[in-house]
């Protein structure tokens, strides 16, 4: 059976054997066909053991693909890999998760149809736009992201509510226009300088309400460096929005 899809999510990884399984499936297990890029980088636990004893299954090989790379190289750099990999093969929309559950794999539909039906140019997973929808997580990472997107949006005036989301469907056009080369942030700064560069060339963003589950199995990668790199580079931002160039929209 051939698995022909429009759209590629791609999961980056690193210690994920007790969830990457189950993410896939449920991935898999969806209406609308998507393909998957895993992106591990170096997992010792043998997380990238398990995706390609799953590729090697002949109902996953011409829809699961993954990249290894050697050691933990930051989120940012991980999904810059996967965009460029994406942008090489036909994928019209290209989607971030993360492998944990603590994004909903039933919420690709809704992010695929923001921008596939709806002609935004890039949908969000937003914990923020209707209130604080967040599970699990302890009340004190929910304040610091919560008004972490707050402060995004006073220093640099960009209305999205939810500016570190990593739930995301990018169409490629956005992707073919954004110089990945020149994105400097690797942790959550990555997640907000992709946002804002995507608004000040022009690209129609929604936010799509989701819940936003903390991860039930594993360790989280969170720490205090990748929130101080989004906080202080924020004001980097703002003065690239005033004086950047900022490249004109590329059609797919």
């Amino acid at each position: 059976m051939s698995h022909i899809s429009d759209s590629i999510v791609i999961i980056p990884t690193y210690n994920e054997k007790e969830n990457i399984e189950k993410i896939i499936q449920a991935v898999f297990g969806l209406e609308k066909c998507f393909h998957i890029l895993v992106i591990d980088d170096g997992s010792p636990d043998g997380t990238a053991a398990i995706v390609k004893d799953m590729m090697a299954q002949q109902d996953f090989a011409d829809r699961l693909f993954i990249l290894e790379r050697s050691g933990k190289l930051g989120l940012g750099t991980a999904y810059i890999t996967g965009f460029k990999w994406a942008l090489e093969r036909d994928y019209g929309y290209v989607f971030e998760m993360d492998a944990d559950f603590s994004h909903d794999p039933n919420d690709l539909p809704r992010l695929y149809s923001a921008c596939a039906d709806d002609g935004y140019d890039v949908a969000i997973g937003s914990r923020y736009v209707s209130g604080v929808n967040v599970v699990n997580w302890p009340i004190g990472r929910v304040l610091m992201s919560y008004f972490a997107s707050k402060y995004v949006r006073l220093i640099t005036g960009f209305k999205v509510h939810d500016t570190t989301a990593g739930f995301k469907c990018y169409k490629r056009r956005v992707l073919r226009t954004i110089e990945l080369d020149k994105i400097r942030f690797k942790g959550y700064g990555f997640q907000i300088e992709m946002k804002f560069t995507a608004y000040k060339i022009g690209f129609r963003i929604k936010e799509v309400p989701v819940i936003f589950v903390n991860r039930r199995e594993g360790v989280s990668k969170m720490s205090g460096g990748i929130f101080g790199e989004a906080f202080f580079g924020v004001m980097r931002l703002r003065w690239d929005g005033w004086t950047r160039k900022y490249p004109k929209i590329v059609d797919a």
